[in-house]
């Protein structure tokens, strides 16, 4: 919807002239004193004129009964992560509530460089959710992994000044900046006075000072009420998460109050569309809040006018005279039950998602990853002693862990008994053919091997398995694919999904990919697997910028340290 021109909206919200469109019959809540509001809403083009009285118009929406609220924001998330489309996002979280969200699409830069941000830039175009495209800060997310491009500071500065861009996405590498790396510092200093996001998990003392120090306003690796405390009283707005894998939401709820509120934001990081229709999204956040304690005022808040104050975002985040027209309307604010939603004036319905413009894909037949065969996953290793990746359940926080592992006919072999699987990183950008093999507790597998293309950050081949011919099955048939999730048993497919849009993404339509994530769920939970999420699970372990242990094509990696393991 455009804006109308500024005499327009002055005269329908004072009423001389009928406004576009009246919400008529609801209650407005506002954010910023508590109050419930009777009265109509008046909107203009994309914006809301006029509340608390009563309107003449062209177009009313009945909401008798219902209360208002602004739209919600979800202030940090990696598209890629929901497996679909831009577009088949907007259609699968609007109904929801969501009428902005800020992604970081530093998963497709890190398949195709800047062309990948400016697809996203173009289907910020599309969209009828208002979609902020923050531009990639760590491309790939250190020197220890082997990505599909490099983004340096020049690359930055020629993708600024779309109108979607808010500043810079999340800076991971938080070692990177307090040992000065010159890149990184060049990157900050292209947007000093900007916005910038932060990304520091369980940094906190002289380093979380030096980090903030560096213009960093933003942070949402908060996974204790202790660290998101610290992190509030040294400037930085925290943003709660709670997503597919990294679920914080119960450990910073405490935290949020009426008082620390115009602080604290919401987000989703990575959510798949299963999660999203067995639970909600935004929403889903807003009334387990509510249950846990916190004051509907705080939790709606937290969800939309603090969003938009910490990005800037001054035309959104309260249902008032000269805002957006982002309005959810909800039965019950305890229940966040959300039974309409107009995103910039525009009621999300089938017929609003279908006159969106279209988007062509991109980035297909990125996958260029060597055959491989069960002996390439054997350990190369002597030595009894052996680090071990362990799986923390709902975070992407692993542990290092250390255990004896027997060298039997030149081999550590998988240990199903004690939960020791073989993990293994396969490079699939055709750039070296890297090859890295490690140890993972936590998945629960007996038998078989799941695989992926989703692997945090660089996206190449991620797989874990008991059987070394399976998993070399699986990863090959990833290369069929052009990319997904496969999982295989005694030298069978058992379930796939195909991700051909820099193997990341489906062009499929957003209910296609949830059935497949069905069958995919009950084919690693066949084969053993106990975690509820072992896809994203497998592919943060492989993020060498989150401790404690990680594994990238190169090798383990020891996060703590910040270096390879020889």
């Amino acid at each position: 919807m455009p804006k109308a021109p500024l005499n327009q909206r002055i005269a329908q919200g004072a009423g001389t002239q009928p406004a576009d469109l009246v919400l008529r019959g609801g209650t407005v809540f506002c954010l910023v004193t508590g109050d419930l509001i009777p009265g109509d809403v008046a909107i203009c083009g994309d914006t809301i004129v006029g509340i608390g009285a009563h309107y003449e118009a062209a177009r009313v929406i009945d909401v008798t009964d219902l209360i208002l609220v602004p739209g919600f924001i979800d202030t940090h998330l990696h598209i890629e992560s929901s497996l679909v489309t831009p577009l088949e996002f907007d259609r699968c979280v609007t109904p929801h509530g969501v009428t902005t969200a800020i992604c970081d699409p530093h998963e497709i830069a890190n398949v195709l460089g800047p062309d990948g941000i400016r697809w996203f830039q173009s289907a910020a175009e599309c969209t009828l959710m208002d979609l902020k495209v923050q531009l990639s800060s760590c491309v790939p997310s250190s020197h220890m992994e082997t990505a599909g491009a490099c983004i340096e500071a020049a690359d930055l500065a020629a993708l600024m000044g779309h109108s979607s861009g808010l500043g810079l996405a999340e800076m991971m590498n938080y070692p990177g900046v307090l040992a000065g790396d010159p890149g990184l510092i060049a990157k900050l200093q292209l947007f000093a006075g900007g916005h910038i996001d932060g990304h520091c998990p369980q940094l906190s003392g002289l380093g979380l000072n030096g980090y903030t120090a560096a213009g960093i306003r933003t942070e949402h690796e908060a996974t204790t009420a202790h660290e998101a405390r610290e992190k509030l009283q040294k400037g930085l707005r925290v943003l709660i998460r709670e997503g597919s894998v990294s679920k914080d939401l119960h450990a910073l709820a405490p935290l949020l109050t009426e008082r620390t509120s115009p602080y604290m934001c919401l987000c989703t990081d990575d959510r798949n569309p299963l999660d999203i229709a067995e639970e909600g999204h935004l929403d889903y956040m807003i009334r387990t809040l509510i249950a846990l304690g916190v004051p509907a005022l705080a939790a709606y808040r937290a969800a939309s006018l603090s969003g938009a104050e910490a990005f800037g975002l001054k035309d959104r985040g309260q249902i008032a005279p000269g805002k957006r027209a982002d309005i959810v309307a909800v039965k019950s604010l305890a229940a966040c039950d959300v039974q309409q939603v107009l995103a910039g004036g525009v009621l999300a319905s089938p017929t609003a998602f279908a006159a969106r413009a279209s988007l062509p894909e991109t980035g297909r037949h990125s996958v260029k990853a060597p055959a491989v065969n069960a002996s390439h996953f054997r350990s190369p290793a002597n030595r009894p002693e052996t680090d071990v990746i362990g799986i923390l359940e709902g975070k992407i926080l692993t542990e290092h862990r250390r255990t004896i592992i027997p060298v039997t006919d030149g081999d550590k072999h998988p240990d199903p008994a004690r939960d020791l699987a073989r993990i293994a990183v396969i490079e699939r950008h055709g750039k070296n053919g890297n090859i890295a093999t490690g140890f993972v507790q936590g998945f629960g597998l007996t038998k078989g091997a799941i695989a992926s293309t989703v692997c945090h950050d660089h996206h190449n081949i991620a797989v874990v398995g008991a059987d070394y011919a399976d998993m070399a099955l699986a990863a090959n048939h990833l290369t069929t694919l052009e990319g997904g999730f496969v999982v295989t048993c005694e030298g069978q497919v058992l379930a796939e999904l195909a991700l051909p849009i820099a193997g990341l993404m489906s062009p499929a339509p957003f209910e296609e990919v949830r059935a497949r994530l069905h069958s995919l769920r009950a084919a690693a939970q066949s084969l053993g697997v106990t975690l509820r999420e072992p896809f994203l699970q497998l592919a943060f372990l492989c993020l060498p910028v989150i401790p404690a242990l990680k594994i990238t094509d190169r090798g383990m990696v020891d996060v703590t340290r910040f270096e390879l393991i020889p």
